[in-house]
């Protein structure tokens, strides 16, 4: 197994940015519980952290390098800042360019790993967990599945309930700075649901959604409400609750859920 932090310039957010990195290249298959995984091509994930968080946090409060291992799956862990994973449609700004164009061609030409929607998927936890769903949305031809764990799926109370204790998790003039001008926010591109619709509406496949939340988790209800709008638009996804809050000890149990779930559905 390898594993590494890489350092390189992003022409998409104009500046050096760091990913962190492990490849399941070499791996003692005594470590290995299921060694079906390894009769396949390796798979790979982009895997995002939440706000204030780092490309290390899979690494040291995660546990990429043993999903790395047990299902095979080289997985990329990018730094963006507490940036939600958001395009401002400028130079130097580009975060979800970034995560869904220019670090795939990058690995791809570093690695030589083949970043194809048949064999790619992104994931997230908290602000991660929005990023996933909402990049997976914005590029479905990029993913073939999306992992999203207690996601930060905070459109509605931005712009419904800015004060209240999700939709004020972040000051006022960085909630605008984000997403913009609170009234339009539910009609734009920054809502997932407004990408899934569109995504019906060109007649492409979406990416198939793997979602988890916390039943102590505040952030519990946007969840819910994402899910009722997933089934009514009669979306291919999974979701499920279980004990837990927003903690590393409920992440580490569902991305191992997630994984197995989302490799079962599409791989």
């Amino acid at each position: 197994m390898a594993t590494g932090r890489m350092e390189f310039h992003a022409d998409t957010l104009m500046q050096h940015t760091n990913f962190s990195f492990v490849l399941p290249n070499d791996v003692e298959m005594e470590e290995v519980f299921d060694k079906s995984h390894y009769e396949r091509e390796p798979l790979n994930l982009i895997l995002l952290h939440g706000l204030t968080g780092t490309d290390t946090d899979w690494i040291y409060g995660g546990v990429a390098q043993l999903m790395a291992i047990q299902y095979n799956v080289n997985i990329f862990m990018p730094t963006t800042g507490n940036s939600f994973y958001l395009d401002k449609g400028y130079k130097g700004r580009n975060n979800a360019s970034f995560i869904a164009e220019e670090l795939p061609a990058y690995i791809q030409k570093t690695f030589g790993i083949e970043m194809k929607r048949e064999n790619t998927m992104i994931g997230g936890l908290s602000m991660g967990g929005y990023g996933a769903i909402h990049t997976a949305l914005m590029y479905p031809e990029k993913y073939s599945a999306c992992i999203a764990l207690s996601s930060a799926l905070v459109v509605r109370d931005v712009a419904n309930a800015p004060d209240s204790e999700v939709g004020g998790v972040l000051p006022a003039g960085f909630r605008e700075e984000l997403f913009g001008d609170p009234s339009k926010l539910i009609d734009s591109d920054k809502n997932p649901e407004v990408l899934y619709r569109r995504i019906k509406e060109q007649g492409k496949e979406a990416p198939f959604m793997y979602i988890a939340i916390g039943t102590e988790d505040n952030l519990l209800p946007s969840n819910r409400l994402f899910r009722d709008f997933l089934e009514d638009e009669g979306a291919t996804f999974f979701y499920e609750e279980g004990p837990g809050a927003h903690t590393w000890q409920f992440w580490n149990e569902y991305i191992d859920r997630g994984l197995k779930k989302v490799i079962e559905r599409r791989f």
